[in-house]
């Protein structure tokens, strides 16, 4: 069951989720123009964008596991909110990923492809791609045999398998965000929301193994820079009301 013990790594790490999604939540505005290429140079990789952050706190001391809580608890806590999160990322640059824009699950050199439950491969756009993903993902966290919310029932053997399952997924999203609808993230003024979740994301399952690190090799570059902590005197971005 989800525990209701907090601590202050605990109350940290949802703070700094919860400044994500609420600035996410504000964003209204659309920007004006056509979707470029993808194929073009990693503009998520220029400084002026990598330095751009919603917060200052260190992520590796927001994922480690406090001393009171289970570690199942803390993986399904920090699963369920970062689906929610990125499903909401994703959200904002949502109208600009079509059947035609993106014809299939790319990032960088990568084509993902989907499997069903029966293990059948299948070639499918991006849209249709996130859609699988969000569509199980919603599944898996909310039933209650395999995230429990409910006193005294258990984890099931198979939870920490489907929490990796999960969290591959989920980069797979945040990966095709960055390579093919960085742009858009810009003109919406979010990759400073964008660059504190994926950094985030990334420190976690780092944290507890949750990804091959060789499925996550494709963003290894902005990996090395996001997840490097700014100097004292860099510029960042900061969570405003607008």
């Amino acid at each position: 069951m989800h525990s209701q013990k907090t601590s202050k790594s605990g109350l940290s790490c949802k703070m700094v989720l919860q400044a994500v999604g609420k600035v996410l939540r504000k964003s209204k505005t659309k920007p004006n123009g056509k979707k470029t290429p993808a194929e073009e140079k990693k503009h998520y990789l220029e400084p002026e964008y990598t330095k751009v952050r919603v917060v200052d706190s260190d992520l590796k001391e927001l994922v480690v596991l406090p001393r009171e809580i289970d570690l199942n608890e803390w993986l399904a806590s920090n699963t369920t909110t970062f689906f929610n999160l990125i499903n909401l990322q994703y959200s904002t640059i949502s109208e600009f990923c079509t059947g035609d824009t993106c014809q299939s699950m790319t990032a960088c050199n990568t084509i993902y492809y989907w499997y069903d439950e029966k293990g059948k491969k299948s070639k499918c756009t991006a849209p249709q791609y996130v859609d699988f993903v969000m569509s199980l993902v919603q599944k898996l966290v909310t039933d209650e045999d395999i995230f429990p919310t409910k006193y005294g029932k258990e984890f099931p053997n198979s939870f920490e398998s489907l929490v990796k399952k999960i969290c591959r997924y989920l980069f797979h999203v945040l990966a095709h965000i960055y390579w093919a609808h960085f742009k858009e993230t810009v003109a919406l003024e979010l990759q400073g929301h964008l660059n504190t979740l994926y950094a985030h994301f990334i420190v976690f399952v780092r944290e507890f193994n949750l990804v091959d690190p060789k499925d996550m090799c494709v963003m290894d570059d902005l990996s090395e820079v996001l997840c490097t902590p700014l100097p004292p005197n860099a510029q960042q971005n900061h969570v405003t009301e607008r």
